[in-house]
C-alpha cells in the first residue's frame, strides 16, 4: 500500500505541472497491466450475466419497512456506526424523492412520493465511471456486471467518490474497527482511509445464497439476471412501469424502482 501511495503522489505532481487529470488517470491505468482482482466462487454459486435490482415502492411505505434490510445490510457486512454523521458508512440508506431523483421531480409530485423514504445503494451501472477513474483498480467490475472494491487496494484517493454521480460510496476517515457493534468474522473489516460500499452481496452469491436485503425484504426486492427473459426480475420489469436514478447521465443503473 505504501508503495501504491508513493507512486499516486508521483503521478498526481506530474499533473501539478501541467498535464491534467485524464492524462494522469489514463497514465496510471496503462501502467497497471494487472488483471483486476477476482472472487472466488463455488460450486453452488448464484450465476448470471448481469445481475440487477428491482424495488417495489408500493411494499415500502416507511423508514420501518426499510431497517430491516438496512440493519441486516450493516450487520452482515461490518459497518461501523458513527455518531458524528461526517463519518457515517452507508451500503443501505434512506433519502426522499428529491434527492434520489433530482432529474425526474414533477411539477406536482404526488404526495405519498414526496414525503417516503426511498431504499438507496450502488447501482451497480453498466459503464460505472467509478471504475474508468480508479488508478490502483481497487475498484473493478466483474463479468457479471457486479461493481466491486478490493479493500486492500484501495489508497483512499477518492477519486471513485467524485466520480460516482449517486453519493454511493462512503469513505473511512477514522478506523471503523472500534465501531462495530459485533463483528462478523466472514466478511472483512475496512481500514482508515478506505473507500467502501455495497457490493450486491457477492460473497453470498458465491455460495449460493440471494442478497440478505432481497431475503428479508418480504417481496418488496427482486433480483436476478437482467439478460435472462425468463428471470424473474425481468417478468417484474416487464410487468411494471420502473424509473432509475439520473438516467440521463448514461451510466446504465442496474438497480431499478417501482413507483
Amino acid at each position: 500500500m505504501k508503495s501504491s501511495r508513493r507512486r499516486f503522489l508521483k503521478i498526481a505532481g506530474i499533473s501539478a505541472l501541467g498535464l491534467g487529470a485524464k492524462p494522469v488517470l489514463d497514465v496510471m491505468a496503462s501502467s497497471s497491466e494487472t488483471a483486476a482482482p477476482k472472487t472466488t466462487r463455488g460450486e453452488n454459486a448464484l450465476r448470471a450475466k448481469r445481475w440487477g435490482m428491482v424495488i417495489d415502492t408500493r411494499k415500502l411505505q416507511s423508514e420501518e419497512d426499510l431497517e430491516p434490510m438496512i440493519e441486516i445490510c450493516d450487520k452482515i457486512h461490518n459497518v461501523p456506526k458513527f455518531e458524528n454523521k461526517n463519518h457515517e458508512i452507508k451500503w443501505l440508506w434512506e433519502e426522499e424523492f428529491k434527492h434520489v431523483f433530482p432529474m425526474q421531480e414533477p411539477d406536482f409530485l404526488n404526495d405519498r412520493l414526496k414525503h417516503m423514504s426511498f431504499l438507496t445503494l450502488c447501482n451497480h451501472c453498466e459503464k460505472a465511471p467509478c471504475v474508468r477513474v480508479c488508478p490502483t483498480k481497487a475498484t473493478f467490475k466483474r463479468e457479471d456486471g457486479i461493481v466491486l472494491m478490493d479493500f486492500h487496494r484501495c489508497i483512499g484517493c477518492r477519486f471513485c467518490m467524485a466520480a460516482c454521480p449517486y453519493g454511493s460510496r462512503s469513505f473511512n476517515f477514522r478506523d471503523p474497527r472500534p465501531f462495530i457493534k459485533e463483528t462478523n468474522p466472514d466478511f472483512p473489516t475496512r481500514t482508515k482511509g478506505v473507500v467502501e460500499k455495497c457490493n450486491f452481496c457477492a460473497e453470498r452469491l458465491a455460495v449460493g445464497e440471494i442478497p440478505a436485503c432481497v431475503e428479508v425484504s418480504n417481496g418488496a426486492l427482486t433480483f436476478g439476471d437482467l439478460d435472462d427473459p425468463e428471470s424473474e426480475v425481468t417478468r417484474v420489469l416487464r410487468n411494471n412501469y420502473t424509473i432509475r436514478r439520473k438516467p440521463a447521465l448514461g451510466t446504465g443503473p442496474s438497480v431499478f424502482y417501482i413507483v
